[in-house]
């Protein structure tokens, strides 16, 4: 009778390393929920660039402003009828106008 005992305590406590030791034990749940708040973390810090981008994406769809304000910024675009103006700073004006004496 008492092998029949020490087998069922082994089985059993072969049983709980598994529950606190192997895969799946309560350390690794742990490690999962807390991996979870920190993404759930990381996508709530990327809405707003989200609803940013959802925007940009609608503006560009259903007009040509936010086509030409692109194009103006990145590309230097230029209507018809418009003067282009380039204003140059001071300092560089400054010097290029070195008088050299002998």
């Amino acid at each position: 009778m008492k092998w029949v005992t020490l087998v069922l305590l082994l089985a059993l406590v072969s049983l709980q390393c598994d529950l606190w030791f192997g895969h799946g034990s309560w350390n690794d749940m742990i490690e999962l929920e807390n991996s979870v708040i920190d993404q759930n973390a990381k996508n709530e810090a990327l809405v707003p660039r989200n609803r940013a981008l959802t925007a940009e994406v609608k503006d560009l769809a259903e007009g040509n402003e936010a086509i030409n304000e692109m194009a103006r910024d990145k590309l230097g675009y230029i209507q018809k009828g418009e003067v282009f103006y380039r204003f140059a700073p001071s300092s560089t004006l400054s010097t290029s106008s070195t008088v050299y004496q002998q």
